[in-house]
Parts: structure tokens; sequence; C-alpha cells
């Protein structure tokens, strides 16, 4: 299903392909959204493309002609009736991401509704100092996050500088549904991932008609106490971690230190599904060595083909 169509340090030494850059900075067309949805406002693992230190063909083509639609994994969450937006991920390319946002949902204002935070990985929160005094000095934006998450961000520097200036304000997230509008409520789903500083979540994202599945990071599949293949087949739309296409990707480093399930394993799980149920998967959170990223590349085509698809960037999905 179709609609408007318009990855970190560690990772630097891995192959990868060259990209194609299809969308000059003059030519970027934000969708209009009139009903409740979400919009991908970026797609990339933590790190972004190029990342740092590579000097690989993929890195080398961005850095001399960079593609304005590039950034890090989030989703927005509009609702034009309440003329609110909600931010999924503070991530390094927050500005931009909150810009796409407000000209989509007409109206609205530059500061989101509110900020929902998956953990405490660099591309997942970086972000949040662009709030500050530095930058925006916003006010009270509510910030849902876990409470290990809020712990972490209370007391260390300079994220606690934050609370302390009250530029966010801290909301916990249980096990409970938050209900933001008449029309959006979310509900935080624990999920299996290296929880050095907090805890990690995905999020159920329920609107008036449609729901949405968004886990851009987990350790694997078979991990998780729920089953991902019953969470597929309840929601109309599951955003899902693609940071690795296979697992021989990263060229001989080990795995079992950056744990994701790669493409080729959730589609193992996958394929028994049928087409209808298929089509509901948005491979998302792509590090920049994976040929997922190049759509002539022969995983691009045996992914779409197979019936999945690819979250791009400004794609946007009715609730």
């Amino acid at each position: 299903m179709k609609f408007f169509y318009f990855l970190s340090f560690s990772l630097f030494l891995c192959g990868c392909k060259q990209a194609e850059n299809t969308a000059p900075a003059d030519s970027i067309e934000i969708p209009a959204v009139d009903q409740a949805a979400i919009m991908i406002l970026g797609h990339l693992q933590d790190a972004g493309a190029p990342q740092l230190g590579c000097e690989k063909s993929c890195c080398a083509q961005k850095i001399a002609n960079p593609d304005p639609l590039d950034a890090v994994v989030s989703l927005g969450l509009i609702d034009p009736k309440s003329q609110a937006n909600y931010l999924f991920e503070a991530t390094p390319d927050i500005s931009k991401q909150l810009a796409w946002l407000q000209k989509a949902n007409a109206g609205s204002p530059a500061t989101p509704a509110g900020i929902f935070l998956t953990h405490a990985h660099m591309g997942h929160y970086a972000g949040l100092l662009n709030l500050g005094k530095e930058a925006a000095s916003t006010k009270s934006v509510p910030l849902y996050t876990m409470p290990r998450m809020q712990d972490f961000l209370k007391t260390n520097a300079p994220w606690s500088a934050l609370v302390e200036n009250n530029n966010v304000e801290l909301k916990a997230l249980d096990s409970a549904a938050v209900v933001l509008t008449s029309e959006l409520r979310v509900s935080a789903l624990q999920v299996p991932h290296r929880d050095e500083y907090s805890e990690t979540v995905g999020y159920f994202i329920e609107g008036p008609n449609k729901s949405a599945l968004f886990i851009p990071d987990i350790d694997k599949w078979h991990l998780w106490e729920q089953s991902i293949v019953e969470w597929v087949k309840q929601v109309d739309y599951a955003f899902l971690d693609a940071t690795f296409y296979s697992g021989d990707e990263l060229g001989g480093r080990d795995m079992s230190q950056i744990p994701h399930p790669s493409v080729q394993e959730s589609m193992a799980l996958f394929d028994t599904l049928d087409q209808a149920t298929r089509a509901k998967v948005y491979f998302i959170h792509f590090n920049h060595t994976n040929p997922l990223l190049q759509n002539e590349s022969e995983a691009f085509k045996t992914v779409i083909n197979k019936g999945y698809n690819i979250a791009e960037p400004l794609a946007v999905f009715p609730l």
C-alpha cells in the first residue's frame, strides 16, 4: 500500500554500494495532510549517511551530492483536527524533520505537542539538545519516556539542563495507553535491546480507523516475549527494524555485539503470511551499508517482489 510518496560511528568500516541522489533541495514537496496520519521523517540508522570516517563509495557519493531527504529514523504523528504534531525520536536531524511536520499540518506550531523516545542510543535522543537555551529554548515540551530513561535524562548533563530549565516536561510511560487527542492514542511496548542507559520500547499507535507498530530497534524477534507475527496481523502498518539486510553485511564484524534481526531473518519469519499481511510491513532504520537504500539492488528487488515495503521519507499513512 503506497501513499503520497513524495548508521553509529562503530559501523563505519563496513562495505556499501553507491547511493543515488533523487531529491534536489529545491524540489522537495511536503504533502499536505488533512486527516490523522503518520509521516515518515527519516529511515536511516542513528549515524545517518554518510557516516563519520566512512570512505566507501556510498559515503563518497553522499558527501559529493547530499540528498536533503536523508534523515535518521523518525515518525511524525499528525492530528489536523487539533493542529497538533507529535514526534517519535529526537534525532540529529530534528530541525528539518519538525519543519517538514509543521508544513504538512497547516496551521500547526513549530514546536511539537509531544515527543516519544524509544531509548538512549545516539540517533534517538541526541536531537533533544536543540530544545535547549542554545537553540529553540522551548517551554515544557511533553517528553514521554520510560522510568530508566527518565532518570538518565534527569541525572546526566547536558540532558538534565533541559529538565531544570523547563525546556521539556518529563512524562512517565507505563503499560497504559497515552491518550493524546480525541483521534490518537499511543502505548509503549518494551523490547529487548542493548539497554546500557535506558529501557528500549517500540510503540503501538492508534488512530480513529487504523493502527501502526513502530519498532526501530530490537535485538532479535525471538527474544521478545510477544509475537511479532501476531502484531503484524493485528495492525495496519508495521515499521520494523531493518538495520542490516544480512548477517554478513559488516564484513567480519562480530554481529553479537550489535544484534538486530536482519531483513533476511525477518522475511523468513513473515514469508508464511498471506500477501495482504506481508504488505503491512515497512522496513526502516537502515545502516548506511544496507543495500535496501539502493533501489536498483537485488536486495531491494527481492524485498519488493516478496510483497514487503521500504519506509520512504515523507510517505504518509492515514490513521
